[in-house]
């Protein structure tokens, strides 16, 4: 059955390849070649998925060769994929709910000329994200890397033209694009570092060989590929494109938070968890990093008013946990890639979820014109609060299995660091307080309030079967999943062969004590918002709020703190570029010839055609040459 493994990336994009090159010849019926593309590798994942089940744990891992692919002078990269309880669980993933955000699609796009178009760059982002978790090495974990770039730019600047909006749609495009460039450099030094070192990217030699890296060297490629992870996975300081992302349709927010781009990096630190575990102090930069971003996401998810920008906030803040559970070694692994499946499927439904919303409220995304929608849209208000629920952290829903997870792992002891513990804990479960606030506020900004602040002729109702069947199936994930996978520890130890077993130490505090306290202190955080948002009256106009309210609502100075640190010096040296060009390099060209043809009009004047002239000139230099001999000549008799 392995021999099925290359249609998981074959269907999705000879999908998407016959609808641009079909063109407007598809448009009839591209929308459903999209669904059926994306459908049928999640055919084969799952068969291929039951089969992998079926073996022994040590014989789960598989590469499988496509052929040699480069071979240049000392590099020899095959193209082959790597099937392992890692790769296939990412698969799962993005097939899975890739399918139901194609099928939402088909209905949210109804009415769009372009929606053949849309279908076909669907179907480019699940390609591309398929070659990335899938490829058994770094050069062709690096292409498919590259294509959720490319995917991500279509799909974010899709709306590019026809709408007041086009220019801001466009310049969010570009932010994204360029800031996952500036990361891309970090893989790109990676390889590097790996080929001068180890003499190959591919992980099956790479990653045996990480112990026998010195530490200087895996702290090197460790933090490039932080780099790296921070760029594509919203990580402080490379952050600041994924709000301004939403700009895009909304199912495609949900297919880049979800199950596509932004998981990409929790997903390159863990497979190179072998360079990490052989670089302490890269792994501390990736706690560091992850415990900064999830603290980040969160405050900026207080304050945001727009219903997907709030959710675009808790994915970086959700993402934090992960890329902090990342960093913390075999104890945090297998925790951080659950909480990345049980988010899929809960912040998929919230970000479908909130289309239907704005489906049924005329493409508004302000909250503060929500209110009272639970009666008028009840299967989202229901699943929505079942992914409301998940992110929470409430038993038994998804999250609190892998959430809770991630908190008790960072309150493990770091031997000759205590202080790490309480540190990272702390903050943890100070970022559970807030996202129980900000989602609460979402949630009841939107659905209950003590009376509806709509606009006029607004008529809310609920979309077609085929918008709320997705949100269906999400909503179930949102609740089971986690039970299903959490208990018994079932996930963790199917990641065992891929991670690692991670040996059992107990954290500073007891677990109970650890539990208690975060859902006492989610519980404190969601009953405020409920207070704030559901018993007292939202102003229809935001108030002007704490200097802290006014930070978050502009992403905490993130755009400045670029525009300051990085844009305006970067502007400096292309403008004193541009001058060294203008000034020196094209004056200087344009002043060498009137030099030339100056000293020519010099000597031209010594050509006059007369034989005597030269004749004179000839006696006059044979002159001088006797003379300089004769000097030399005495010169050398006196010596």
């Amino acid at each position: 059955m392995i021999g099925l493994a290359p249609w998981l990336v074959g269907f999705p994009l000879i999908g998407a390849a016959v609808l641009l090159l079909g063109g407007r010849a598809t448009d009839r019926w591209g929308h459903w070649l999209g669904v059926l593309a994306s459908a049928a590798s999640a055919v084969v994942c799952f068969v291929l998925m039951f089969r992998m089940i079926g073996v022994p744990p040590e014989e789960r891992a598989i590469d499988h060769s496509l052929g040699t692919w480069l071979s240049a002078g000392g590099l020899d990269v095959d193209l082959g994929l790597r099937l392992d309880p890692l790769s296939m669980t990412f698969v799962v993933l993005v097939t899975f709910v890739g399918t139901l955000i194609h099928v939402y699609s088909v209905a949210y796009m109804d009415h769009d000329v372009d929606r053949r178009r849309f279908f076909a760059y669907l179907n480019l982002f699940v390609a591309a994200m398929l070659t990335l978790v899938l490829a058994d090495s770094y050069l062709l974990l690096f292409v498919g890397w590259e294509g959720v770039g490319v995917a991500s730019y279509l799909l974010i600047g899709f709306w590019d033209t026809g709408r007041p909006s086009a220019r801001e749609n466009a310049v969010a495009a570009k932010k994204a694009f360029v800031m996952n460039r500036i990361g891309d450099m970090g893989l790109i030094a990676a390889m590097a570092i790996l080929f001068a070192t180890v003499g190959s990217v591919s992980f099956a030699d790479v990653l045996p060989a990480a112990g026998g890296l010195s530490e200087a060297t895996a702290t090197a490629v460790g933090l490039c590929l932080l780099l790296a992870a921070c760029g594509k996975s919203a990580q402080f300081p490379l952050q600041a494109w994924l709000g301004d992302a939403m700009a895009g349709p909304t199912p495609v927010s949900a297919l880049i938070h979800a199950a596509t781009m932004v998981t990409a990096g929790v997903y390159l630190m863990v497979r190179s968890g072998p360079i990490l575990e052989a670089a302490p102090t890269a792994q501390l930069v990736v706690v560091i990093v992850g415990a900064v971003t999830l603290l980040f996401g969160a405050v900026v998810g207080t304050a945001k008013d727009d219903i997907k920008k709030a959710l675009a906030a808790s994915t970086m803040s959700q993402i934090g946990y992960m890329m902090l559970a990342a960093g913390l070694g075999p104890a945090g692994y297998a925790f951080a890639i659950f909480h990345l499946l049980t988010h899929g499927f809960f912040k998929a439904g919230l970000f479908l979820g909130a289309g239907s919303v704005m489906h049924a409220m005329g493409d508004q995304t302000d909250m503060r014109r929500f209110g009272g929608l639970s009666r008028f849209l009840p299967i989202t208000w229901i699943t929505m609060g079942l992914g409301w629920l998940a992110i929470l952290g409430i038993p038994p829903f998804s999250g609190f299995w892998s959430k809770d997870g991630i908190i008790e792992a960072a309150f493990i002891p770091v031997e000759g660091q205590p202080w790490r513990a309480w540190v990272f804990g702390s903050v943890a479960v100070l970022g559970a307080a807030i996202t129980a606030f900000y989602m609460t506020r979402l949630f009841f900004m939107t659905f209950g309030g003590r009376r509806p602040r709509w606009t006029e002729n607004q008529h809310p109702h609920e979309g077609s079967p085929l918008m709320w069947w997705p949100l269906v199936f999400l909503g179930v994930g949102s609740a089971a999943l986690g039970l299903v996978l959490g208990i018994g520890g079932t996930f963790t130890t199917w990641l065992e062969p891929v991670v690692g077993h991670a040996e059992h130490h107990e954290p500073v505090l007891p677990v109970p004590v650890i539990i208690t306290t975060t859902l006492v202190v989610v519980v404190l955080g969601a009953l405020l918002a409920f207070r704030m948002y559901a018993v007292q009256l939202v102003p229809e106009e935001a108030p002007r709020g704490s200097f802290l309210t006014r930070a978050a609502r502009r992403d905490l100075y993130q755009d400045a703190a670029n525009e300051t640190l990085v844009v305006l010096p970067a502007h400096g040296v292309a403008r004193l570029v541009q001058v060294g060009d203008r000034d020196v390099v094209d004056r200087g060209w344009g002043v060498l010839p009137l030099a030339v043809s100056w000293f020519g009009a010099v000597f031209r004047k010594a050509q006059t055609g007369y034989v005597r002239s030269y004749a004179a000139g000839m006696a006059g230099g044979v002159l001088v040459i006797a003379a300089v001999a004769w000097l030399v000549a005495g010169l050398g008799g006196a010596q």
